[in-house]
């Protein structure tokens, strides 16, 4: 089992913690709440570049090693990093489980040392319409955002 966390935090307060854990070669599992959001769908994606050096825009594009469009979580043409939306209730808070199966945590396209980037609008899943659907799913700015690293992984053993 290979476990990693983000600890995520933007603009106006939002901010949150995020948990990935992954068995094998399995799909990985990512939990976790954000709060301080606006009440509705959130943009949510891994994003190429563990870098916060300028905010949360210094992390790049979406995460996307195979060269595709960009699409729904459950769409075969999308970025590796497309993982739909989250969304916050009336309390501002979005609590979420989301499995993928393109977002490992070791191996050559390993999420490790890259950033989750949470968006202040709704990703259109790239059916939208609009000239950014097919790149960005036009989910407006980046609200918050963190940098993906490994979790200690803790065994016992008797003596």
């Amino acid at each position: 089992m290979v476990k990693a966390v983000a600890v995520v935090g933007g603009n106006e307060g939002v901010k949150g913690t995020i948990y990935f854990s992954q068995e094998g070669v399995g799909p990985t599992t990512v939990t976790g709440s954000i709060s301080g959001l606006k009440p509705g769908l959130h943009g949510f994606h891994i994003h190429a570049l563990g870098d916060t050096t300028n905010g949360c825009v210094s992390t790049g594009p979406h995460f996307n090693p195979a060269g595709k469009e960009h699409g729904g979580p459950e769409d075969e043409i999308r970025h590796a990093g497309d993982l739909g939306n989250v969304t916050a209730g009336n309390d501002g808070t979005a609590h979420f489980i989301v499995v993928d199966r393109q977002i490992p945590l070791s191996g050559p396209n390993s999420i490790i040392g890259r950033a989750v980037v949470v968006h202040a609008d709704q990703d259109d899943l790239g059916k939208g319409g609009h000239e950014l659907s097919k790149t960005t799913g036009n989910a407006g700015g980046r609200i918050a955002c963190g940098i993906i690293g490994l979790q200690e992984h803790v065994t016992f053993s008797r003596y």
